[in-house]
C-alpha cells in the first residue's frame, strides 16, 4: 500500500470522525411527535454529558415555546414556558414562566445514554409507549434568580426573562435539603414567598382582569426516553445488554399565584 494512499485514507477517516463529532458529539436528536390533537410537534433533545444535563424543546401549534432542562447532578427539573401575548385582549408582549421542581434521576435516561442515541428513520412520527398521566404541582415561592445557583446553576441563565415569574415548591426545597445534607435555611435567600393568598380565588373564577388569582398552566412532554431496555444474551452469553429505549409521555399541571388575571388569560 503506497504512502500516498495511506495518507489519503487517514485523512478520509479523520474527516469522517470530525463529521461524526459535529453531527453527534453534542448528542442532539430531532423527533417528530404526534400529540393528542393529531398535530405533529417537532422536539429537539440535546444531551450534554459533561454538564450532565438534557434539554428538550418544542413549539406548540399555538406558538407556545416549551423548554425542559434536566440537571441530573442536582436532581432539578426546569420547565420554561414562553406564551405569546393576545393583542386583542391588551397583551402586546409574550410572557415567560419557569417552574423549578425536584427530579427523580431514573425517570429519564442518563445524559450519557441520551448523547449516544441515534435515529434510523428521522422522518418517522413517534408516539410514546407509556402515558404517565398528570403530575400536579402547587408552587409556594418565587425564586430569586441571583441566588438560585444553590438549587441549580442553570436557572439564572435559562430563566433570565422570568425574573418575577420563576417558581418552586417548599416540598422540593425539603428534598434538595435532605439530598445535599444542607439545612433548609440555606435556601432562604433564593426564595420569595407569595403574598397572603387565603382569600384569593382561581383565575378561572375571577372576572376582574386586574385582580390577583391562582393560575393553572398545563404542559405536556409528549415523547421522551424514560428508560433503557435490556436484553439477555443468547447461548453462553448470560449478561444483559442495552437493546433499546422505553418512551413515555407526562403532563405537568402547575398552580401558582399571579398579581393580575391579565397574566393568566388562558385559564378560563
Amino acid at each position: 500500500m503506497s504512502k500516498m494512499y495511506q495518507k489519503t485514507e487517514r485523512f478520509r477517516q479523520l474527516v469522517i470522525f470530525v463529521c461524526f463529532l459535529v453531527t453527534f458529539g453534542r448528542g442532539q436528536l430531532i423527533i417528530n411527535v404526534k400529540n393528542q390533537g393529531g398535530d405533529v410537534v417537532q422536539e429537539t433533545i440535546y444531551a450534554n454529558a459533561s454538564d450532565d444535563t438534557i434539554t428538550l424543546e418544542f413549539q406548540r401549534s399555538d406558538g407556545t415555546l416549551v423548554t425542559q432542562l434536566i440537571d441530573f447532578r442536582n436532581e432539578v427539573q426546569i420547565i420554561k414556558t414562553l406564551i405569546l401575548g393576545e393583542e386583542e385582549r391588551g397583551q402586546s408582549q409574550y410572557q415567560v414562566m419557569c417552574f423549578v421542581v425536584h427530579f427523580v434521576k431514573d425517570s429519564f435516561i442518563s445524559s450519557d445514554a441520551m448523547s449516544k442515541l441515534r435515529q434510523k428513520n428521522p422522518s418517522s412520527v413517534r408516539t410514546p409507549e407509556d402515558d404517565l398521566g398528570r403530575v400536579n404541582h402547587t408552587m409556594d415561592y418565587n425564586v430569586v434568580l441571583k441566588h438560585s445557583s444553590i438549587i441549580s446553576p442553570f436557572i439564572n441563565d435559562l430563566c433570565a426573562e422570568a425574573a418575577q415569574s420563576t417558581y418552586t415548591r417548599y416540598d422540593d426545597i425539603l428534598k434538595w435539603s435532605n439530598i445535599r445534607n444542607r439545612p433548609t435555611k440555606s435556601f432562604q435567600a433564593t426564595l420569595k414567598p407569595f403574598p397572603t393568598t387565603s382569600n384569593i380565588d382561581s383565575c378561572t373564577n375571577t372576572k376582574n382582569m386586574w385582580q390577583p388569582c391562582w393560575c393553572h398552566l398545563e404542559q405536556c412532554i409528549g415523547w421522551y426516553p424514560c428508560e433503557l431496555k435490556y436484553c439477555k444474551g443468547r447461548g453462553q452469553q448470560t449478561s444483559s445488554y442495552r437493546c433499546g429505549i422505553k418512551t413515555c409521555k407526562v403532563c405537568h399541571l402547575f398552580l401558582y399565584f399571579v398579581a393580575q388575571k391579565q397574566q393568566c388569560l388562558w385559564d378560563e
